[in-house]
């Protein structure tokens, strides 16, 4: 009968307003959640019979269907912790809940969110209050990040930063700029310079130095410019690594500055960018003594003997200060000797169809076969944006909006009530015909 169509009808628009209903109280409760995705309710019509100019009409009624709008984006809201993370794009942060921090990743379902305050607990995992672990590739000693396949979780690793470590950096690179008297070369000359002496960190972050001294060659008569260079480790027993003979010039466009250098033993010298492959006590050093010509490396010049300008990189051994998330996903510790190591390197995980991840607890999400599988990307790459520190994803509920949607389902539930309503009054009627 088309009057117990009606019926059912209502009873189905009831239900679908329920569904909206609760859409959005849940919608207006997570106003102030950070990284919360609106839910939303779609109604369509369902219909029983659709034959052209049938006398009777059978209501169908209404079929609610909720989705999360997973890729819609909220606004970055600034905080002062640098580990509150977003995300300026598309894609989503890989974590693993706390309680399946022990079992192997890969036994895991893809886990991921929008954004975290994430801050270390008391074994060093970086993790948010709600318990969600960030996720991460090791990089190496050196600070390089391996290749690490890009379709899976095998190399990701729970994200632990040790609150007491320490670090030292061992000095590569080193350039002197040493001005030698030029008067020093000529005859009759009795001067020597006094010998430099210039610290470097070896690899365990002690104190190291270079001993580097110069002496004159002294001609019978006139000006030699010729000096002999000989560079001593303090790490090695103050053994001889290098000597060199250094003729400067005297012309007057390029006066004071180096002519040539002859190894005479230790590294080779390279002419194109003026530097002294040295050797000491723990590996390569590379020293800067300028290009030929070059005003600004060694040089004579007056009467003076001055260390102008002397460089290393490297620092002795310093506590952990600060860790930061960079815009490429790159965790990097800086310690109070201003030395900066790379840790570790977040990925961005993508899936084809956002809306179709399986939402969580905790604003996280899970791949499911409406997503479509995952993929890692570098953060800065690609379409799925950069990593924001000192930010949260504000939540995408508009309160007005999700206001206004209330009256309206108020009132539709109440007119799907009302029907009820009617519909029973004329099936009281009907029964009322027999009496």
């Amino acid at each position: 009968m088309t009057i117990s169509s009606s019926l059912s009808a209502g009873v189905a628009g009831l239900n679908a307003n329920a569904t909206r209903l609760a859409t959005i109280s849940d919608n207006i409760a997570n106003s102030g959640t950070y990284g919360y995705k609106r839910a939303s309710a779609e109604f369509s019509n369902v219909v029983v019979s659709s034959t052209r100019g049938a006398s009777t009409y059978s209501a169908g009624g209404v079929r609610a269907s909720t989705l999360r709008l997973i890729e819609e984006r909220g606004d970055l809201v600034g905080t002062g912790n640098a580990l509150d993370l977003a995300i300026a794009g598309r894609g989503m942060f890989p974590v693993i809940p706390l309680v399946s921090i022990d079992n192997p990743i890969s036994d895991t379902p893809m886990t991921m969110t929008r954004t975290g305050s994430f801050r270390t607990d008391a074994d060093g995992v970086l993790r948010t209050e709600s318990g969600l672990v960030l996720l991460g590739w090791p990089a190496d000693a050196d600070g390089t990040i391996p290749p690490f396949p890009r379709d899976t979780t095998a190399g990701l690793v729970p994200i632990v930063i040790s609150p007491n470590q320490t670090a030292s950096d061992p000095t590569t690179e080193m350039n002197l700029g040493v001005n030698l008297p030029a008067t020093y070369t000529e005859a009759g000359s009795t001067s020597v310079p006094p010998p430099l002496s210039v610290e470097y960190f070896g690899n365990l972050g002690t104190s190291e130095s270079l001993e580097v001294t110069f002496i004159p060659a002294v001609p019978m008569a006139g000006s030699s410019n010729q000096w002999t260079m000989e560079v001593r480790d303090s790490a090695s027993g103050n053994a001889l690594i290098g000597e060199y003979t250094l003729t400067f010039d005297d012309t007057r466009g390029a006066g004071g500055t180096l002519a040539s250098v002859t190894v005479v033993s230790g590294g080779a010298y390279d002419v194109a960018d003026g530097t002294l492959a040295l050797t000491v006590a723990g590996g390569p050093m590379t020293v800067g003594i300028g290009r030929l010509g070059d005003p600004n490396g060694l040089t004579q010049l007056s009467d003076s003997f001055a260390p102008v300008s002397i460089s290393k990189n490297g620092s002795p051994v310093g506590n952990l200060t600060t860790i930061e998330v960079d815009e490429n996903g790159f965790v990097n510790a800086t310690y109070d000797t201003g030395f900066t190591r790379r840790l570790f390197q977040v990925p961005i995980v993508d899936v084809p169809n956002p809306n179709g991840l399986d939402s969580m607890s905790n604003q996280s999400y899970q791949v499911s076969l409406d997503s479509g599988s995952f993929y890692l990307w570098d953060a800065g790459s690609g379409a799925t944006g950069s990593i924001q520190g000192y930010s949260r994803e504000g939540s995408k509920t508009d309160v007005a909006a999700e206001l206004t949607n209330l009256i309206q389902t108020q009132r539709a539930y109440s007119s799907n009530a009302k029907v009820i309503q009617t519909v029973d009054e004329m099936l009281q009627e009907t029964t009322n015909i027999k009496r």
